[in-house]
């Protein structure tokens, strides 16, 4: 039996993507062991059919998170034995490709969003020098690559001239639970409270609008959120769930009425982005309110299941999500459906599992 061992820099608690590719390659028939690291706020994770290691790191973010991550992770690839080494995201390749060309081991590479462009560095050029000098030395040595987006893809493979594939990000189809609402309207958001998300224009815009906003998940910027909807007296009306597993999100997901993704075009990374939330909602049954991007564009051009932003002003978003939460949900299900059939994981597998077989 072929092993392969995936390695991600986060907790693994709430990172949807490695699960499903472990589990669809655990079915497939590979032994599987799935790296990542402890974080402050770790859960125990007992409900995985697949090995899990997370490393116990002394430095918990920044430069030496990184470099102790890799040192770590080169060190347990040399000791175990492994048919195929899959990286995710750039802050694993260095490790994984390093170990790969003296084991003589595939590599495979999934980059789940564009790292060096992220917002996180826009005002830091030395750290974006390194990371991008990273990408550039190693991209093009890496033979197996997939991405989430085809504009990511695009981006990749004209400025590396490499052959980078695309396998999205979406959810494994849940069963139908279309069923009528409460009279209480609920707008959800999930995924990382970070920066250029929306989140401050979301709080704002519960100003005018008679509803409750769940912000499901959690980040840089969490506390500093929950405290600005305290200072626009708000707290009434929104909910901060904070981190939850992925096994417990869909169940808080399909309560809602319509599902929010505000993304600032702030960087390319965000531009060029397709996250995996988008395909939550529509795997929820619930439309979508999102930000005029390209590859948010596209889903709207192609299933009438939802709006793009008219604007970044918290009172024509709130006009707009109001006159979204009064048309009745029976209306948008038929285009829901049809949409779920096409954004599901069972469709996304069938361009995985070539790259290791």
């Amino acid at each position: 039996m072929k092993k392969v061992i995936i390695s991600v820099t986060n907790d693994l608690t709430t990172d949807q993507r490695v699960n499903k590719v472990a589990t669809s390659l655990l079915n497939a028939g590979f032994s599987v062991i799935l790296l990542g690291a402890v974080s402050k706020n770790h859960t125990v994770l007992n409900n995985r059919k697949y090995t899990l290691y997370r490393f116990t790191m002394l430095f918990k973010k920044g430069f030496f998170f990184y470099l102790e991550f890799n040192v770590r992770l080169f060190f347990f690839l040399m000791r175990h034995r492994g048919d195929i080494f899959l990286s995710n995201d750039l802050d694993t390749l260095c490790a994984n490709f390093l170990a790969s060309k003296l084991k003589n081991v595939k590599l495979v590479y999934d980059s789940h969003e564009l790292f060096p462009e992220v917002p996180e560095l826009l005002n830091r050029p030395v750290v974006k020098f390194i990371w991008l000098s990273i990408e550039s030395m190693l991209l093009k040595r890496v033979r197996y690559m997939y991405t989430v987006s085809e504009s990511i893809a695009n981006y990749y493979n004209g400025k590396y001239g490499v052959d980078m594939s695309v396998v999205s990000n979406f959810p494994r189809q849940k069963k139908s639970t279309y069923k009528m609402k409460n009279k209480n309207k609920i707008l959800i958001y999930q995924g990382a409270v970070n920066k250029d998300r929306g989140i401050e224009l979301m709080i704002q815009s519960m100003k005018y609008i008679d509803a409750k906003l769940y912000i499901v998940g959690g980040g840089d910027i969490l506390e500093d959120m929950i405290t600005y909807a305290n200072e626009l007296n708000l707290m009434s009306k929104i909910v901060f769930f904070g981190r939850v597993s992925f096994d417990a999100l869909f169940d808080i997901t399909k309560k809602a009425d319509l599902g929010l993704s505000f993304e600032s075009d702030t960087c390319l990374a965000y531009r060029y982005s397709l996250p995996n939330k988008i395909f939550d909602y529509i795997n929820a049954e619930i439309p979508i309110l999102v930000s005029d991007l390209p590859e948010f564009k596209k889903i709207i051009d192609s299933y009438p299941i939802g709006e793009l932003l008219e604007a970044r002003n918290a009172k024509v978003v709130s006009n707009q999500i109001n006159k979204l939460l009064a048309i009745p949900r029976s209306n948008w299900l038929e285009h829901l459906l049809r949409a779920k059939q096409e954004y599901c994981w069972e469709e996304e597998e069938k361009k995985l599992l070539p790259f290791f077989n």
